[in-house]
């Protein structure tokens, strides 16, 4: 394991004091991202089998308070900027390339757009941006697209915008069957396609997509066959896709039939999309191991 790949794995939600917000390096994002978790509660409204939150046991926080997460973000920042958190803690070690700050993220234990007042966090984090003059800085929405359709969320989405804003929609399948398997939740598949259509008609976004190994199996090439429709769909719907990440496991997860695809997997699938789509792809490989069998 190389020592990039020891900082991916090191994911944890929790820093020093903090309650809700966490630095992590990304290998999505390519280096520092500061997260911002909006279900300290670990609820979410999908249970995907890849996920690696114990939502079994229970967090001491429960709700979000406004005004702490604020103050925690302000001086994560801080830290973040000065370099200061680097000098010690979980992250000393991590590669100097790796220690730029490249995003703000609203992810977490569950899905943020399920966050009522997710409008106004969205704009006093953009507001404690700004006062540390990181206009550069992306604020990132890592979500599974299953809220867009509510009139709250469309709001936060507009904000995100003003923001430099940016939108990682969740796809994981190509069928609705596949959806139901990897992503156990009872929104329907036509949902989220919806979802994500009708958000990349109003600005470019970023398809975010996992494909894993269950038991021991790949996706089947009609699965990524049809993945690869659904992104030609929105497409034809008049939908803007800036990138698709494709990805495999870089953490634990915590169902134990769940295991990384090798490299060659990983490439074969974003190979094929390219081909069919036409699309920009960033692959990212995962880290052998990593299963809990």
């Amino acid at each position: 394991m190389t020592s990039n790949d020891l900082v991916y794995t090191l994911h944890s939600r929790s820093f020093a004091e903090y309650r809700f917000v966490y630095p992590v390096i990304s290998r999505r994002s390519g280096g520092l991202s500061v997260g911002v978790n909006l279900n300290p509660d670990k609820v979410c409204n999908f249970d995907c089998i890849y996920c690696q939150v114990d939502r079994r046991s229970e967090s001491e926080t429960r709700f979000v308070e406004l005004p702490q997460l604020c103050a925690e973000l302000d001086q994560m920042l801080q830290l973040a900027v000065s370099g200061d958190l680097f000098r010690d803690g979980p992250l000393r070690g991590t590669p100097v390339p790796l220690q730029g700050l490249r995003d703000i993220a609203f992810s977490g234990d569950g899905e943020p757009t399920t966050f009522r007042n997710l409008d106004e966090i969205i704009q006093a984090c953009g507001e404690i941006k700004h006062r540390h003059n990181l206009s550069n800085v992306k604020m990132v929405l890592i979500t599974n697209a299953s809220m867009f359709h509510r009139p709250r969320v469309k709001l936060a989405l507009e904000r995100l915008d003003h923001y430099q804003g940016e939108i990682w929609g969740k796809l994981d399948a190509g069928t609705a069957e596949y959806f139901e398997q990897v992503e156990r939740t009872t929104i329907p598949f036509q949902r989220i396609l919806d979802n994500l259509t009708d958000a990349a008609r109003r600005r470019p976004i970023v398809i975010q997509s996992i494909f894993i190994g269950i038991a021991g199996v790949p996706p089947a090439s009609e699965e990524v066959e049809a993945y690869c429709q659904r992104l030609v769909d929105i497409l034809q719907a008049g939908g803007q896709i800036r990138l698709v990440q494709v990805y495999t496991l870089a953490r634990r997860p915590a169902e134990s039939m769940v295991s990384a695809l090798s490299d060659e997997q990983v490439d074969a699938i974003a190979l094929r999309v390219r081909q069919r789509t036409g699309l920009p792809v960033n692959v990212y490989f995962g880290v052998t191991g990593l299963s809990n069998e």
